[in-house]
C-alpha cells in the first residue's frame, strides 16, 4: 500500500516559516510527479506547487515565498514556506501521480495566526 505521509505542519505567526515534508515509500520519483495541494475551510482544494524531472511550478499566490524540492534517495518531497500569511492557513496535502496511479496523503494542518 503506497501512502504519502506528510509532516511539518503547525501554528506559525504571520511572516514566519515552516517546512513540510512528505515521504512516499514504494514509488520511483523518476516516473512520479509530486504535488502539494491545500484546502482552506469552505474552499476548494487548490494546487500549490509541483515538481518532476522536467519542471517545477507554483501557484501565483505562493510564487517567491514557497519552494518545492525533493530528495530522490529519501523518496521525500519538501515544501519550504516563507513569509507566511493568514491566507495560507489550510490543510496541506501531498499527492504522488503517474500516468497509472494517484496517491494522496492524509494532510497536515498549517495555521498562520498571531
Amino acid at each position: 500500500q503506497v501512502q504519502p505521509v506528510e509532516s511539518g505542519g503547525g501554528l506559525v505567526q504571520p511572516g514566519g516559516f515552516l517546512r513540510l515534508s512528505c515521504v512516499t515509500s514504494g514509488i520511483s520519483f523518476n516516473i512520479y510527479t509530486m504535488y502539494w495541494y491545500r484546502q482552506a475551510p469552505g474552499k476548494q482544494r487548490e494546487l500549490v506547487a509541483s515538481i518532476s524531472d522536467w519542471s517545477t511550478n507554483y501557484a501565483e499566490s505562493v510564487k517567491g515565498r514557497f519552494t518545492i524540492s525533493r530528495d530522490k534517495a529519501k523518496n521525500t518531497v519538501y515544501l519550504q514556506m516563507n513569509s507566511l500569511k493568514p491566507e495560507d492557513t489550510a490543510v496541506y496535502y501531498c499527492n504522488a501521480r503517474s500516468p497509472y496511479h494517484d496517491y494522496w496523503g492524509q494532510g497536515t494542518q498549517v495555521t498562520v495566526s498571531s
